[in-house]
C-alpha cells in the first residue's frame, strides 16, 4: 500500500471430501497450541531447545511438489537475526496421513545461522492434486539425542498440468499491519478446508518503527525491533515477530501460500533504485538495505526465488488456469512527479523489460482458459469526479494522489501508462481473452473492468478483469477519518465510479480478505469482511461477489458466495 497520507517516518461449489474437512480440524488445533506468542522471544531464555517457536509452512505448489517450511530456535534466547545458535539437524517427513504411517517423502538438513535457522525443502515426487500433511523434527545439542518435534502443517499439490480441472479455489490477501489490528482474516482462512492456496499479493509486513504508521488509536502491539527495519538483522527480526501470531500460524499450517513482495518489505513506494521511506546516507546504501530485506525475505517465506533471485514467477493449475506472479518493486522507474507528465514517458517503466516480455509471452503461450496475473498494485485507472474537501484528503493520500485530486496514482500503473498500453495492447491485437488481474496494496476492495481507452468507456472495450481485495488490517478511510463503515464514504465510492465507469464497485473501509473461486465458466470472487480488526475474536461475513464470465471481460455482481 501506498501511504503518502502518512506523515513521513523519516519521511471455491468444490467442497472437498467430509474427510478433508474433518482433518483440518487437528491440524488448526495443534498450530494453536504451538504457537508462540509475541512474547516469545522475551522469554525466550526459559524456552526448551530447540524449539520450533514460528510455526510450519508450505507454498508454490506444483504438481508434483510443494516447498516446506520452519524455523528451528536452537537454543534459549536465539531469536531472528541474532545470530545465536549453533547448526541443528532437522528431518523433514511428508504423508498423505496425519498418522505419518505411510510416508510420501523424507530427508535431513541444518537450520544454520547463515540462513537465520530457517529451513526449507523444495519436495519432488509427489501426486497431484494431492492433499499432504508435513512435520519436522530438530535434534539438539548438536545432533544429541534430544528431538523436538515441529506443528503437523496440511499442504496441497497442484492438479496435473494437462489435466481438466472442474475447479480451483484460492484465499486472497494483502497488506497486514502488525500494530494496527489483529489477524483474524487469517484465521478465517484457516478454518476453510476447501481451499487449494492462498495467494498473498505484499506488504505481508511493514518496515516502520513502532507508532511510525497510523492506526486507530494508540498501536495494539508493537513492532519488534521498535526501530524502523535498515538491515538484515532487523528484516529478519521482523519477520520471525509476525510468524508469533497465531492466526498467521494457524495460516500457514493449513493452506500452501503463494506470495509476492510489494513495497513494504522493503520500504515504502520502493522502486529500482530508493523508495520514498529511505534517505540515503543517513539510513545507508539502498542496495544494501535491499539486498537484506531480500535475503530475509527468501529465508522467512515458503517461496521459491525466480531465477533472476526475485519473485516473478508462473504456477499452473491444470489446464484451467495460469497464475502468472509479478515484480513490481525491484525493476520500475522511480515514481513520476504529480503533473510533471512523465507518466506517460515510454523509458518509465513499473515492470522491468525482461519481465514485461516474459508476461507478454507467457499470456500469449498460454492454453490454460483463465490466466490470472498476481499484481501488487492496481492496473485498473482511477479517476476521481467531484468531491468534497473533507473526503479529498484521505481518499487522495489513500490512492497515493496529490491533495489537489489529481487522477493519477503514480505508485501504482496509472504512474506508468506506457507499460499498461502496450500490455493492454498485446492483449487485444493477440486475441488474449479471460485474463484476470488480482490485486492488493489500497487497502480497498474493487471491482473492476479493465479498459482499453477509459475516457471513452464502455463505448470502448474492456481488455481483462480486475479484483482488488482490501487490507487485513492496514488502515483505509474509516479508520483515518474515525467514522463508521460505510456512512461518509459512499459519497466517494459514488464519484469515483462516476469518474471511472469501469469500476462497477468499491468498498473503501471493510477489512477483510477474498475467496477467488475459478471454474470454466466463470471466475468468481467472494469477499467478506471483519467484524472488528481491532478484536481477537472478530468474526468474518460475506460482504459481496463479482464474477467475470469466460469470453466476456465483464464484471458481474453475483447474489451469493460460491459456499
Amino acid at each position: 500500500m501506498t501511504s503518502r497520507h502518512v506523515p513521513s517516518p523519516s519521511r471455491r461449489t468444490v467442497v472437498r471430501a467430509a474427510a478433508a474437512t474433518a482433518a483440518a480440524v487437528p491440524v488448526l488445533a495443534a498450530s494453536a497450541t504451538t504457537a508462540a506468542p509475541a512474547s516469545a522471544f522475551a522469554s525466550s531464555e526459559a524456552a526448551p531447545a530447540p524449539a520450533f517457536l514460528h510455526g510450519v509452512a508450505s507454498g508454490d505448489p506444483l504438481p508434483d511438489g510443494v516447498l516446506l517450511w520452519t524455523r528451528v530456535t536452537p537454543e534459549p534466547g536465539a531469536e531472528p537475526g541474532s545470530g545465536r545458535g549453533a547448526d541443528t539437524p532437522v528431518r523433514w517427513e511428508i504423508a498423505e496421513d496425519r498418522e505419518f504411517t505411510a510416508i510420501a517423502a523424507s530427508g535431513t538438513t541444518h537450520a544454520s545461522a547463515a540462513s537465520d535457522h530457517t529451513v526449507k525443502a523444495d519436495v519432488r515426487g509427489l501426486r497431484p492434486a494431492t492433499s499432504y500433511y508435513f512435520r519436522f523434527t530438530a535434534s539438539g545439542e548438536g545432533g544429541g539425542t534430544t528431538e523436538v518435534r515441529s506443528p503437523v502443517g496440511r499442504t496441497r499439490t497442484a492438479p496435473a498440468t494437462g489435466a481438466n480441472v472442474a475447479g480451483v479455489r484460492f484465499g486472497v490477501v494483502s497488506c497486514a499491519n502488525w500494530e494496527a489490528g489483529w489477524f483474524s482474516a487469517y484465521r478465517h482462512l484457516a478454518a476453510r478446508a476447501d481451499l487449494d492456496a492462498v495467494l498473498h499479493l505484499g506488504d505481508y509486513l511493514y518496515e516502520y518503527a513502532a507508532g511510525g504508521y497510523p492506526t486507530q488509536g494508540a498501536a495494539l502491539r508493537e513492532h519488534r525491533p521498535s526501530h524502523e527495519i535498515l538491515n538484515l538483522a532487523d528484516y529478519r527480526l521482523r519477520h520471525g515477530t509476525y510468524k508469533t501470531d497465531t492466526d498467521l500460524q494457524a495460516l500457514h499450517a493449513a493452506h500452501p501460500v503463494i506470495a509476492i513482495w510489494d513495497d513494504h518489505e522493503f520500504a515504502n513506494d520502493a522502486w529500482s533504485d530508493g523508495a520514498q521511506n529511505h534517505t540515503p546516507g543517513a539510513e545507508g546504501v539502498w542496495e544494501r538495505r535491499v539486498a537484506a530485506a531480500k535475503q530475509a525475505y527468501f529465508e522467512w517465506m515458503p517461496v521459491r526465488a525466480s531465477t533472476e533471485g526475485t519473485v516473478y514467477r508462473r504456477l499452473r493449475f491444470g489446464k484451467l488456469a495460469d497464475l502468472h506472479l509479478l515484480d513490481l518493486r525491484s525493476f520500475r522507474s522511480e515514481q513520476a512527479s504529480i503533473g510533471s507528465g512523465s507518466v506517460d514517458d515510454p523509458e518509465r517503466t513499473v515492470t522491468g523489460r525482461a519481465q514485461l516480455d516474459w508476461l507478454k509471452a507467457g499470456l500469449a503461450g498460454s492454453d490454460a482458459v483463465w490466466k490470472l496475473v498476481g499484481t501488487s498494485v492496481m492496473i485498473s485507472p482511477v479517476a476521481f469526479g467531484a468531491l468534497p474537501a473533507h473526503l479529498l484528503k484521505p481518499l487522495a493520500g489513500l490512492l497515493g494522489l496529490p491533495k489537489e485530486g489529481l487522477a493519477v496514482n503514480v505508485d501504482q500503473w496509472d504512474g506508468y501508462t506506457d507499460d499498461r498500453r502496450e500490455l493492454i495492447a498485446h492483449l487485444r491485437e493477440r486475441g488474449i481473452s479471460d485474463t484476470v488481474f488480482l490485486t492488493g496494496d489500497i487497502h480497498m476492495a474493487w471491482a473492476n473492468e479493465v479498459p482499453v481507452r477509459a475516457a471513452t468507456y464502455p463505448l470502448s472495450p474492456p481488455a481483462a478483469t480486475e479484483f482488488v481485495v482490501t487490507s487485513v488490517t492496514s488502515d483505509n478511510l474509516d479508520d483515518i477519518l474515525k467514522v463508521a463503515p460505510q456512512t461518509v464514504s459512499l459519497v466517494a465510492a459514488a464519484a469515483v465510479r462516476a469518474a471511472s465507469r469501469h469500476v462497477k464497485w468499491v468498498d473503501m473501509d471493510s477489512h477483510g480478505y477474498g475467496v477467488l473461486d475459478v471454474t470454466a465458466e466463470r471466475s468468481q470472487m467472494d469477499y467478506y469482511v471483519l467484524s472488528d480488526k481491532t478484536a481477537k475474536d472478530s468474526t468474518s461475513s460475506w460482504a459481496r461477489s463479482y464474477r467475470t464470465r469466460r469470453g466476456t471481460q465483464r464484471v458481474e455482481r453475483a447474489d451469493r458466495p460460491v459456499r
